[in-house]
């Protein structure tokens, strides 16, 4: 399980690619899930479970390019907030590679509203968090 989630979040974030022990740390830390049709991978999330003062969850949806439109992201990210409400979630945030203009859409047309767009520290990848402000909002699907 943990490899195949590994080959989709490495093909849609090559800048944030990892090793197969650096999955297994994200393992132990988050909520990883695959989606296949039949036995074809076709996407994984990640939800990080609420942190801080207002419980800010993250949850993020990856599909790999042949398998969009066809609604697997949406059964990864409604599991994902699903998961996230059940903890306890106060506010629900994401990230996204910003050449992904596909991830862009999905989040913006599920009510995420960009919070920040940055570069980490000697990369030039730039990223984007956005945020749902209230769980129930648009996000429920």
């Amino acid at each position: 399980m943990i490899e195949q989630w590994r080959h989709v979040h490495n093909m849609i974030v090559p800048p944030a690619a990892m090793s197969l022990e650096d999955a297994r740390v994200r393992q132990g830390r988050y909520r990883l899930e695959n989606a296949y049709l039949g036995d074809a991978l076709v996407g994984c999330s990640t939800m990080r479970p609420p942190v801080g003062e207002e419980a800010v969850a993250t949850v993020i949806a990856r599909v790999l390019p042949e398998f969009r439109g066809r609604g697997f992201g949406t059964a990864l990210y409604e599991n994902a907030l699903a998961h996230a409400r059940l903890l306890g979630a106060g506010a629900i945030e994401t990230c996204v590679l910003a050449v992904n203009a596909d991830g862009l859409r999905f989040a913006e047309r599920r009510g995420f509203l960009e919070i920040d767009r940055y570069a980490l520290d000697g990369e030039r990848d730039e990223w984007v968090d956005l945020r749902l402000e209230t769980v129930g909002a648009a996000g429920d699907g």
